[in-house]
């Protein structure tokens, strides 16, 4: 299969600087069968100059294309670009009539039939270049235009835009013209949706999902309200612009393949968030996030777009630190720092030090397929910890007049980096530029250690090691052809809280604030700490976590923490603490054993779910499955077990059951014999509860797979039970996991047949990947692991970026973690060609598995 042509930067700059787009009048048509859909365009644009240029289009069948009048040669569209040839300068008409394929991957326009009820919903998805798959367009960033969409749907469905919609009869639906927007920001959402309705600041607001979730919507529509007019009020304390868009929807729909999209006034999530099943508060203060970031985005990305993709952190940094920042100030979730501290901190850490690490704001994105690749941890977690550090230096109120200033400057318009420093440079005097070349424009993790020195006068001494060497490590073979750290963060300036703990006096065990200090590093050489003279039992640099930096212990503070880290009397500090023997554990210098040593003293005593979900997650997923040779696994299970068992005994009284489900599902992941599990399966519940609703159900399952204690006919059954989408995809990854040649040859054929007609669903993919590999099948799943590059290869070349994604993240033999698998994935970096969405993946997995084999030889 041909690749479609990618847009690059050059491409972009040459057609901003020729075109002006004024307007799109779309048509589309959705009643005409379930693979395609009629797609009818007219564009109003004009031309500066005498020149030629090209449209985007990705269609099933170019029926016709007018220019002015003028038909154009269908025949000349090729990888999706249909030239437009001698244009004169002046105003232009372009025609375009289309049948457009329907997705089933998350791409351009999604369709889905809802198994329980056999309903059909399609959606649109059009980042970042995928426009083309939907409707003709210039599809860059800074060619924005008014965009006017009719609709035909079946009759009994609603259609939702970026617009209020209206229906004029006969199943026509028309969206109220947007204001100038960009491409990639369209959005239609079609179906037979349940929706709630309001207002707010009399503006329509509404939350829709499929049919068959509305009980559990409905469940919750009060709480996804309450947050949405919370954050929204809040924004507008902080903004001086207001909602610039005429109403707000948001679509929870099928399939997704990201956590939502900013689409203006028509925000999609992914479905899962209409919780079906049990959930942590933890949880629910993640989907809250979720809105308070999609939120951010009407005004950081779509208010003022990003010119081209090199400044996709002005969408994603802003949107993450505002999204966190204002759940902590605007409604009940007051500690989300914490969880972002063990969820999304670690993700820029590791992206970070990788070999395809990039700036936060890399000065040259080529093309869209490289810019796609970076919406990963530096984007998102590394930048909006930039931006906290920014506002530690610079305080909140210059910050916010900075981007008040840049809201008034580019209101629905473009811009970039330098853009927004000169808008930040007018609210301080402070050297921003400087902050941005240091912060923005470097790669790599810092290193802090404390030094500590002598007590004088009432004084104790520390130094602060400040190592700014690239995170990034080589790649994994020094022929490898993968991209290197792009510049080191030597320089990189860091504000930062020292806490400075003592024993407590009066309660064994606890650990006691003594005092906090602030500190620029490297400014101070020496920090001289009021603390009488006496040495502190525990320094923990960058407390509060306002900076973004690896940290280190001394001696006598790792022992305090070995003997009392449940002590910390504050769960921020507690997740700086764990964040540190991670990153120690990944980079070999504390035994993996050892943090599960830690891990087996005091997480029992822990109350942050965020903080438990976290520590359990890398001691099962990371020590236990990678870091750990396979015949040392069985010990670290045992301990993960019993300290599951610690927290059910721990919450008998029913007085948390957030913790108390985080338990229950760890222990049924870490099962090493099937016999408890499957008699909470038989019985429907976990003595003491909680019942077992879909989500432990089809977990028990998966989990009595992979230990061959389960088989087709109880799968068939539990499929029978529960018909749903979720149901569809658990009986795949359980399926995936049975034992036998059989159930593994037929799972492999279907991730990575060839039959277009039968190709899994971007979910079913998933949910099968999940399933292939266990550590326990390692013998029957090795003959597997060679094949994986090939296969891999060429369903990514067939299937396109989304299953390329699925296919390097879930669909990697992770636990085979040995010399023979790197070596195969160097030859297929070198000779297959994989395309950009799975190189990445792959130099990204292969990184992480040289990491493991570093830590498990050490």
């Amino acid at each position: 299969m041909a690749r479609m042509s990618v847009l690059t930067r050059d491409e972009a700059q040459n057609r901003a600087q020729l075109l002006d787009v004024h307007r799109y009048t779309i048509e589309l048509d959705l009643t005409g069968g379930d693979e395609t859909f009629d797609s009818h365009t007219l564009i109003r644009f004009s031309a500066r100059t005498d020149a030629d240029t090209f449209v985007e289009l990705k269609p099933a069948e170019l029926r016709s294309a007018t220019l002015d009048g003028q038909p154009l040669d269908t025949g000349a569209l090729d990888g999706g670009r249909l030239p437009l040839r001698n244009l004169t300068a002046g105003e232009h008409e372009l025609r375009v009539d289309a049948s457009m394929r329907y997705s089933r991957t998350g791409e351009g326009m999604h369709r889905f039939t809802d198994p329980t009820d056999g309903e059909t919903y399609v959606y649109t998805q059009l980042f970042l270049d995928d426009v083309q798959r939907v409707f003709a367009a210039f599809d860059q960033p800074d060619l924005k235009a008014v965009f006017e969409l009719t609709v035909t749907a079946p009759r009994h469905w609603t259609v939702l835009a970026n617009g209020v919609t209206e229906h004029t009869g006969e199943g026509v639906w028309r969206a109220a013209p947007t204001p100038p927007i960009s491409t990639y920001l369209v959005a239609v959402a079609a179906g037979p949706w349940h929706s709630v309705r309001t207002e707010h600041r009399g503006l329509p607001f509404g939350i829709h999902c499929r049919r068959s979730l509305a009980p559990h919507l409905d469940a919750d529509a009060d709480e996804l309200l309450d947050i949405t007019r919370a954050c929204f009020d809040r924004y507008h304390e902080k903004f001086e612009e207001p909602y610039p868009f005429d109403s707000y929807d948001q679509a929870f729909v099928p399939e997704f393949n990201a956590g939502a999209m900013e689409n203006p006034g028509l925000v999609t999530f992914r479905d899962e968030f209409v919780y079906r099943s049990a959930v942590t508060d933890t949880e629910r203060q993640t989907r809250a996030m979720v809105v308070a970031h999609e939120m951010a985005h009407m005004w950081f990305g779509d208010l003022v777009t990003l010119t081209w993709w090199d400044d996709i952190w002005l969408n994603e940094s802003f949107a993450e630190y505002m999204g966190y920042q204002t759940l902590t100030e605007a409604t009940r979730f007051s500690d989300t720092w914490t969880d972002f501290g063990v969820t999304r901190k670690p993700w820029g850490y590791d992206a970070d030090q990788r070999p395809s690490t990039h700036p936060v704001a890399p000065e040259n994105v080529e093309d869209t397929a490289s810019a796609l690749l970076n919406f990963d941890g530096i984007s998102y977690a590394k930048g909006a910890s930039a931006l906290r550090q920014l506002v530690a230096w610079l305080g909140e109120k210059d910050f916010l007049a900075g981007i008040n200033t840049h809201f008034a400057r580019h209101r629905f318009g473009n811009a970039g980096l330098a853009d927004f420093i000169d808008s930040l440079a007018t609210a301080t005097e402070r050297d921003v530029h400087a902050w941005a070349d240091a912060w923005l424009r470097t790669t790599g993790v810092d290193t802090l250690t404390p030094e500590p020195r002598s007590g004088d006068n009432g004084h104790w001494h520390l130094g602060i090691g400040h190592d700014g060497s690239p995170g990034a490590r080589p790649g994994p073979d020094p022929d490898e052809n993968v991209p290197g750290p792009a510049g080191a963060g030597g320089t990189r300036p860091h504000r930062i809280t020292i806490g400075v703990y003592d024993h407590d006096l009066h309660e064994a065990g606890r650990l006691t604030l003594r005092d906090r200090f602030e500190a620029d590093v490297p400014a101070h050489e020496d920090i001289a700490l009021a603390t009488g003279g006496t040495r502190p039992a525990l320094v923990v640099l960058n407390d509060g976590d306002l900076t973004y930096a690896k940290i280190r212990f001394d001696a006598e503070s790792l022992e305090t923490l070995r003997a009392h880290l449940s002590g910390l009397p504050e769960p921020l500090t507690r997740a700086v603490v764990w964040n540190a023997l991670r990153d120690a554990v990944r980079d070999g210098d504390l035994p993996a054993t050892d943090y599960l040593d830690v891990a087996r003293a005091h997480l029992p005593h822990e109350t942050d779910l965020a903080l438990v979900q976290g520590v359990l997650a890398f001691a099962s997923g990371h020590i236990a499955d990678r870091y750990l040779a396979p015949d040392r696994r069985p010990a670290a299970l045992t301990t993960l077990t019993h300290l599951c068992r610690d927290f059910i005994r721990r919450t008998e009284d029913g007085d948390n059951p957030g913790l108390r489900l985080i338990a229950v599902r760890q222990f049924i992941d870490v099962a090493a014999h099937p016999d408890t599990i499957a008699a909470w399966l038989a019985d429907g519940t976990v003595p003491g509860g909680p019942e077992l609703d879909p989500e432990l159900r089809w977990r028990v399952l998966a989990r009595l797979a992979v230990l061959g204690a389960t088989d087709e006919a109880a799968i068939a059954e539990e499929s029978r039970r529960d018909p749903s989408a979720t149901g569809q995809e658990g009986a795949a990854r359980c399926r995936a996991a049975l034992p036998d040649e059989e159930a593994k040859a037929r799972a492999w054929d279907a991730m990575f047949g060839s039959d277009d007609r039968t190709d899994l669903s971007n979910y079913l993919f998933t949910a099968t990947a999940q399933g292939f590999w266990q550590p326990e099948q390692a013998d029957l799943v090795r003959p597997y692991v060679s094949r994986y590059f090939k296969d891999a290869v060429a369903v990514a070349a067939r299937r396109g970026p989304a299953i390329a994604e699925a296919a390097g993240r879930w669909a990697f033999p992770a636990h085979a973690v040995d010399a023979e698998t790197l070596k195969l994935g160097q030859k297929c970096l070198r000779k297959a060609d994989p395309i950009p969405a799975l190189r990445r993946k792959l130099v990204d997995q292969l990184d992480d598995l040289a990491r493991a084999l570093r830590v498990q030889q050490a």
